[in-house]
């Protein structure tokens, strides 16, 4: 059981790592500008994508650590 909760830890750093940053110009709002930073953007395609398989992995990761513990 270690070894799948092992195995789903490296997979989901791996897709974390593989998102776009959202905040790519969080940068811009301490300077003050960019308006449209926390305008609603709509994910498509690969981007829906990764986030569903992080959700999954992560909800997969939680309950794995929580039998565990037990």
């Amino acid at each position: 059981m270690e070894t799948i909760l092992l195995i789903v830890a490296l997979l989901l750093i791996a897709i974390v790592l593989l998102q776009s940053g959202k905040a790519e110009s969080a940068s811009q709002v301490i300077q003050g500008g960019n308006a449209d930073l926390f305008s609603q953007r709509k994910e498509r395609g690969l981007e829906l994508l990764i986030s569903r398989i992080t959700m999954i992995l992560g909800a997969l990761f939680f309950i794995l650590s929580l039998i565990l513990s037990l």
